[in-house]
């Protein structure tokens, strides 16, 4: 019972950032209709730009996490109006492949500006705590705290300002948000910079526990399944996509990785396959995600 207790607690406190980057992905496709495949990108710039602002300028950490947020915000419009607005019109299947392009491109400029070499990035204590039975790190805390707090400041500016406003028109109805004077490129500048800004806090909130690496371009693409299982338009459905696969995949570590070792069917590992495997299973039921919208068209 301690160990499921265990697992499940740290499941939800890494899920919560998981969720958290899976806001960026369905942001941008609700307001454009785009898969972005470079967000695990984003991710994993946001968590070296952190580490250059503490290690490289001696930034401290509330300056190291504002430059981190402008420079990613800056990059995001950089991208939304370099590679993104020229394919505006142009088949679905041009866009994907910018993302992938950008996916690739980003993470050569990552080695040749940072190397392949992992970094410490310390930005929060390493004490330990008991919770309901379980041991969990203050740099969990933290993650889980920061993620909560950035969700509840995302969604009050979603629902509240003038910017929210457009972005949930456009997201509804292009051509009506369109017909009422709402700049459609300028929306699509917002969900990018947005995007980069939330992958970027969790590129730093996950590069806190494991090191600044190529690898968080990896781990970033852990909001494909979160999306998957919560729905592409969303953003309640990232969130708890985001749990689901961070309380899953622990499970699986805890669970499944012993028995199929004893099998002699793999050597363990199914923490980076197990997300995916659930998404199927939910896809087959509901293929529109647990929360996605069912659009019916007729003809």
């Amino acid at each position: 019972m301690d160990m499921f207790i265990q697992l499940l607690i740290s499941g939800v406190l890494v899920g919560t950032v998981y969720g958290l980057i899976a806001l960026g992905f369905v942001l941008v496709y609700k307001s454009s209709g785009i898969l972005n495949l470079a967000q695990g990108e984003l991710v994993m710039l946001g968590a070296y730009i952190c580490y250059t602002g503490i290690n490289v300028l001696h930034l401290n950490i509330a300056l190291a996490f504002l430059f981190t947020f402008a420079v990613s915000g800056v990059m995001g419009i950089v991208i939304s109006r370099v590679a993104i607005r020229p394919l505006v019109g142009q088949p679905l299947l041009s866009v994907i492949m910018m993302t992938i392009v950008l996916s690739i491109g980003l993470r050569g400029i990552a080695i040749l500006a940072w190397g392949a070499e992992t970094e410490g990035l310390s930005i929060f204590g390493h004490s330990y705590y008991h919770i309901a039975g379980a041991v969990v790190s203050e740099q969990s805390i933290w993650a889980f705290a920061l993620s909560v707090l950035a969700v509840v400041a995302f969604a009050l500016y979603f629902q509240k300002t003038k910017g929210g406003r457009a972005m949930r028109a456009v997201a509804e109805d292009q051509q009506a948000a369109q017909s009422v004077g709402i700049k459609i490129i300028n929306v699509f500048d917002h969900s990018w910079l947005i995007a980069a800004v939330v992958g970027a806090l969790g590129g730093i909130l996950l590069a806190s526990g494991s090191g600044v690496s190529i690898e968080l371009s990896h781990l970033g693409l852990k909001v494909l399944p979160v999306v998957l299982i919560g729905g592409l338009d969303s953003i309640q459905g990232a969130i708890i996509g985001g749990v689901i696969v961070g309380i899953a995949e622990n499970m699986a570590v805890g669970y499944l990785d012993p028995v199929v070792s004893d099998w002699g069917l793999v050597g363990g590992g199914l923490r980076n396959v197990f997300p995916y495997i659930l998404a199927l299973f939910i896809l087959v039921v509901r293929p529109h995600g647990l929360f996605g919208q069912k659009r019916i068209e007729r003809i």
